[in-house]
């Protein structure tokens, strides 16, 4: 687990509330960033999939998704990460 210090300049109102409801706690920050982070890569999946229906890329089926996890987890492996 990595120890990060943080500084933030905030206004006084927003670092009382923030505070009083417990959003400056070490556990909640982790879960605001934590979904923060989530909310992030959910955007940029959407923006993919929204590439590819514009390029007019057909869908994939369920067995070829499968087919190219399994061959990415075996290049992954072969490759030892």
């Amino acid at each position: 687990m990595a120890t990060l210090e943080v500084k933030l300049d905030l206004p006084d109102s927003l670092a009382k509330a923030a505070k009083d409801a417990g959003l400056l706690a070490p556990e909640a920050l982790e879960e605001i960033i934590a979904e923060a982070l989530r909310r992030q890569n959910f955007d940029e999946l959407l923006s993919v999939a929204e590439r590819v229906e514009v390029a007019g890329v057909p869908p994939m089926s369920a067995d070829e998704l499968n087919a190219e996890i399994q061959a990415y987890r075996m290049e992954r492996r072969r490759a030892g990460g």
